[in-house]
């Protein structure tokens, strides 16, 4: 396979043995993939005419694996069929309150050309091979790394370098898993996505100060609206946990959306459920390989995962510290070895498991 040619292992299917217990694994994929690849269902789904008018707002993205070489190989044997997404998370707006830091002051003059975007979020989507897991693993935004070309530098910085196929490169090389698509959702897609929802419900254990945006968290369960959900999960500052707490709520509005986008509220309702899916592709775009047929493939593959069989989990990390004027976050090598290596050979599952340190907490133990 060439460096730049896109790949979707081909999808196992395993029928259910009655129609009760298929009701009861309604497709996880209108929360997990609507929340980060929702045109796998829209083509699924829908209209013809339906189809075509939300794939248009969908952007493609040129040469995302270009001139890529020595790139990881995929497992042998049944291993080889999983399927590894990188999602990415970004920022088109000039917002100075999202950029205090001289690197990221920096990252903004230097950002992709398209929208000036920036990569606030990094996590890597895992779908094992027979298709009945799947696990999202955050990689915090400042973890120190090689960023091939231009040395030691932020994992962020890779995206606002030299646009996507570096971002890919470079968690390539972090992880030495290949990574086989690339979506993207500009974070406006998420407040979209909350008010197209009705709101997402999310608990505050304690009380919070955003000492930038001069927002005030209050304890207990609350409905947030769209502009409401992007302050949530972009909060930084405040936080006991810096950006380990960001990830984390960044993670548990996904698993609330996804919950939500699974209640009978929502999938009884041609209406919302085209709202949903207007307000995500008019902010995602994905590599320009990633075919509607094979979204398509890998939606109907998917449509006995249940949302208990999605795990979150960020990647292990050593600590904090300082690289010149930059706060950056140490990641640990050898667990991220074994961690990688257990995604490569398609046991992200287990490994997680068994090393539950980095696992998404109960809701309530999210700031």
């Amino acid at each position: 396979m060439d460096a730049d040619e896109s790949h979707t292992p081909a999808p196992t299917e395993h029928a259910e043995s009655s129609q009760p217990r298929a009701r009861r694994r309604h497709p996880v994929l209108w929360g997990l993939l609507a929340c980060v690849v929702a045109l796998a269902l829209i083509i699924g789904g829908a209209g013809f005419y339906l189809q075509q008018r939300l794939s248009s707002q969908v952007t493609r993205i040129p040469d995302s694996f270009a001139g890529l070489s020595d790139r990881p190989s995929r497992a042998d044997g049944a291993a080889g069929r999983a399927v590894n997404i990188l999602l990415m998370g970004s920022d088109k707006r000039d917002d100075a309150a999202d950029h205090t830091d001289a690197e990221d002051s920096a990252d903004a003059e230097s950002s992709w050309a398209p929208g000036l975007q920036r990569s606030d979020t990094l996590m890597v989507l895992h779908v094992a091979a027979d298709r009945r897991s799947a696990s999202i693993i955050s990689i915090p935004r400042d973890s120190w790394v090689d960023v091939p070309g231009y040395g030691k530098n932020k994992i962020n910085a890779a995206f606002s370098l030299a646009g996507p196929s570096l971002a890919v490169e470079t968690v390539e090389k972090l992880t030495n898993v290949r990574i086989d698509h690339l979506a993207i959702i500009d974070w406006d897609g998420f407040r979209s996505l909350t008010d197209a929802l009705g709101g997402v419900e999310v608990t505050i254990p304690e009380t919070t100060v955003d000492t930038i945006r001069d927002k005030t968290w209050q304890a207990g369960t609350r409905r947030l609206d769209g502009e409401e959900a992007l302050l949530y999960v972009r909060q930084r500052y405040g936080l006991t946990g810096g950006d380990f707490d960001r990830v984390k709520r960044q993670q548990n509005f996904l698993r609330s959306a996804m919950q939500e986008t699974l209640s009978d509220g929502t999938l009884r309702s041609p209406r919302k459920i085209y709202g949903v899916l207007d307000a995500i592709t008019s902010n995602l775009s994905v590599d320009s390989g990633w075919s509607t047929g094979d979204m398509r493939g890998l939606a109907l593959s998917l449509r006995n995962l249940r949302s208990s069989d999605v795990t979150f989990a960020t990647v292990p990390v050593e600590g904090t510290g300082m690289e010149g004027a930059q706060s950056v976050v140490y990641l640990n090598e050898d667990q991220g070895k074994g961690l990688w290596g257990a995604v490569l050979e398609d046991r992200a599952t287990e490994w997680l498991a068994a090393n539950p340190e980095g696992n998404l907490p109960g809701s309530s133990d999210v700031s």
